[in-house]
């Protein structure tokens, strides 16, 4: 795998990164549009998270900055799917809690943001709901918040490897 992306251009890597991004998000409106999984607040903010690491992505393809800027745009990158991980985490976490510790389910997260200020919507959303704790989807026995942990991860380590490495 690392021969065939040492082969890429750092535009080119840039640019799978974020192409990955596009067919992650495709993924996740396919499954919302025609597997009728409506997204809760989690998972709009996972999808947050993989729409700032492709521009990220994007705009270092476009760039195509030299060392230093790629080192940044590295390092962008890595912080973006971090904050993504750390929502897919959180996320995973409470559909892991018994029935009995799940929080009860709240207002939907347009009413939130219709009502309260952003700082008390993040704090509700990251306190979850019992929305958040369902799992409706499973894949090889993972859910998809674990399966969007895996894709930030993956997206982490491959930005720092594509902008850090000397490619061709």
């Amino acid at each position: 795998m690392l021969a065939v992306i040492d082969k890429l251009t750092h535009r080119n890597a840039n640019l799978l990164g974020f192409l990955a991004c596009v067919g992650l998000m495709g993924y996740a409106l396919y499954a919302q549009e025609f597997l009728d999984l409506a997204p809760c607040p989690l998972c709009v903010f996972q999808r947050i998270g993989v729409i700032a690491v492709g521009i990220v992505f994007l705009l270092a393809a476009v760039h195509n900055p030299g060392t230093a800027g790629r080192k940044i745009y590295g390092v962008l990158i890595a912080l973006a799917a971090a904050a993504g991980g750390g929502v897919a985490a959180r996320h995973i976490w409470l559909q892991s809690l018994p029935e009995e510790d799940v929080p009860a389910c709240g207002p939907g997260l347009d009413f939130m943001m219709d009502t309260f200020p952003v700082l008390e919507v993040l704090e509700m959303v990251f306190t979850g709901s019992g929305e958040c704790a369902e799992i409706d989807w499973v894949f090889l026995g993972l859910s998809m918040p674990a399966w969007v942990l895996i894709a930030f991860v993956f997206l982490g380590i491959y930005g720092i490897y594509v902008n850090f490495a000397r490619l061709r």
